[in-house]
């Protein structure tokens, strides 16, 4: 006896994988640690200095394309 999926030929849900699951959540952690410490090493620079938030604001761009080149090269590199 058929199912309903085999008579309309639709495709099986993919299962998740683990090694799926583990990748994401290391992309995650590879995003956010660049960015959290360009915050607070700007931050703790600025506060040194007694500054403006110049380099709280520099730091936390340079954080922001660090992230983004790791995470392009994982996506590039599998």
């Amino acid at each position: 006896m058929e199912t309903n999926n085999q008579k309309l030929n639709l495709p099986k849900k993919k299962l998740k994988s683990p090694r799926n699951i583990i990748r994401y959540s290391n992309l995650a952690f590879e995003m956010i640690v660049p960015i959290m410490a360009g915050v607070f090493g700007g931050y703790k620079l600025d506060e040194k200095l007694n500054s403006l938030p110049v380099f709280t604001i520099i730091f936390s761009l340079a954080g922001i394309v660090l992230a983004l080149y790791f995470s392009l090269k994982d996506f590039f590199h599998s």
